[in-house]
């Protein structure tokens, strides 16, 4: 028997992990970071990046291990992240704009 090769990235499922495990406290839903999160949305950490730092952070942000969440959910989150756009500009934002204006 031939070994299988992994599944693609899930963002859906990565998404549900994402929640899940709560890393949407301090990075916000949409990945977009907040006082005790960074902004994870439009990343430009490759995968190998993102899993070393899951795994080793500095700061307040606590270790995940592989036993805690395994490579291939990780790669679903980071698939998640991915898929998220990036946030426009403020002069792009109308609300903002007129603040601006005045």
């Amino acid at each position: 028997l031939a070994a299988q090769s992994p599944a693609p990235p899930n963002a859906a499922n990565g998404r549900r992990l994402f929640e899940k495990d709560g890393c949407y406290q301090c990075h916000g839903y949409a990945g977009q970071g907040g006082r005790d999160g960074a902004r994870l949305a439009a990343t430009v950490m490759n995968a190998q990046s993102f899993v070393r730092y899951v795994r080793g952070p500095f700061g307040a942000m606590p270790a995940f291990t592989a036993k805690v969440l395994p490579d291939e959910e990780l790669a679903d989150i980071y698939a998640y992240l991915k898929s998220l756009p990036t946030a426009a500009a403020a002069k792009d934002i109308p609300a903002l704009s007129r603040v601006r204006d005045k």
